[in-house]
């Protein structure tokens, strides 16, 4: 049987039912997609997609002097939606470099057009799913998602494309292993960013999908969050993640602030830079600083040890002098009582951070005198105040008192 009569057999030709297709020319038209240059099956994945959107739209004449697609017929219709979908599952990457000229361009979009486009981000899952969740989260997500008043049939197709992804066996774990692609977050910031925006709405914004959007939040999460602690693009995630998350504190949402503050003090805690960050921002976000200062108060014995405590105490110290700057020049009530509750905590974390540090000094003492203690029982004849002075340099070398 030849490939067109398996082509007509198709009824849902969206489903591609490749394995309806001899193995032989599976095999034949793999080997030559394989062959071709990305650039040169660039164009082709667009001339393709002009093919079927120019299908959807109806005939047109359209502007003088530009290409007229040839309307197809049922089985030429057919034959490019199997083409495209062995080209983008040989070679998915194709479909990252065109997915901004598809999502930047109002003739791919509309609601007629999304279950194409979600189509597309499917097949090229089917090869890799890093890349089907790269497209996702960097252009389909992002660009239909960012308003919670978006379509909600819009919504249910994404969402439709995210589950999928997600239920495929091991997706969490490939996922993560693909969490950063050639230098780009599988996940950026500003898709986490709104992603949490989603799961996390005030009461009155909660839609059908806000439950959908909690099941897959850890896994956005975790991938958002992923790298090597102190690698570059870990440092990148948390300078870009911190003001977000300063502008979600504010939005009068507890759920949201919760979960925002987490996010804010992993940035400290993953990148130096961010605590002189904090410092810049500060003025404007006073009400967010405030959640942060206290989740570090009330938590302490908890994150503390994951904070550096030199750069605490110095942010701290120089948040305590921009609350006395502020409070002489604030004249909202609102604002003065922000700013002294910021100060209020700023002066409980350094005085738990002097008491730790004066327990680490007497803990030092103790130990230099216990060793003290044990050279002059084991040698009588030790001339013991030099020695003492050599444990004292030893010490101060390592902690300044």
């Amino acid at each position: 049987m030849t490939l067109l009569s398996y082509l007509n057999e198709l009824r849902e030709p969206t489903e591609i039912p490749l394995c309806h297709i001899p193995e032989a020319v599976i095999k034949t038209a793999s080997d030559w997609i394989s062959q071709r240059s990305y650039d040169a099956l660039g164009d082709f994945v667009l001339w393709c997609i002009d093919s079927i959107m120019s299908e959807l739209s109806g005939p047109s004449a359209g502007p003088k002097g530009s290409k007229k697609v040839a309307q197809q017929s049922p089985r030429a219709q057919v034959a490019i939606f199997v083409v495209l979908a062995m080209t983008l599952r040989r070679k998915p990457d194709v479909l990252v470099n065109v997915m901004p000229k598809i999502m930047g361009n109002n003739k791919y979009l509309g609601q007629e057009k999304l279950p194409i486009i979600v189509w597309f981000i499917a097949q090229a899952s089917q090869g890799d799913l890093v890349t089907g969740m790269f497209c996702w989260a960097h252009f389909l997500f992002p660009t239909l998602c960012a308003k919670p008043s978006g379509n909600p049939l819009a919504r249910d197709l994404v969402l439709q494309l995210l589950e999928r992804i997600l239920s495929v066996t091991k997706a969490r774990s490939i996922l993560l292993n693909g969490a950063v692609r050639k230098g780009e977050r599988l996940v950026p910031p500003v898709s986490f960013d709104l992603f949490m925006r989603a799961t996390f709405p005030v009461s009155g914004a909660r839609v059908k999908a806000t439950e959908r959007f909690e099941v897959a939040y850890r896994t956005i999460k975790e991938l958002a969050l992923a790298g090597s602690p102190g690698s570059k693009t870990v440092k990148q995630a948390s300078q870009q993640l911190l003001p977000l998350c300063a502008k979600a504190m504010q939005e009068n949402n507890a759920e949201l602030t919760r979960e925002a503050v987490d996010v804010f003090i992993w940035c400290l805690t993953q990148n130096a830079e961010s605590y002189k960050q904090w410092e810049r921002i500060y003025p404007e976000n006073t009400e967010a600083s405030v959640a942060v200062l206290s989740k570090i108060v009330i938590d302490w014995k908890d994150v503390s040890p994951k904070l550096s405590s030199e750069a605490l105490k110095a942010t701290v110290k120089n948040l305590k002098a921009k609350n006395e700057a502020a409070l002489e020049s604030a004249t909202d009530a609102g604002k003065q009582a922000s700013i002294k509750e910021a100060d209020k905590h700023c002066k409980v974390i350094l005085g738990k951070l002097t008491r730790s540090s004066t327990c680490l000094k007497s803990s030092l003492v103790g130990i230099a005198l216990a060793v003290a203690a044990s050279l002059v029982l084991s040698s009588p004849d030790m001339d013991l105040p030099l020695e003492w002075e050599k444990i004292q340099a030893m010490v101060s070398s390592h902690l300044s008192f």
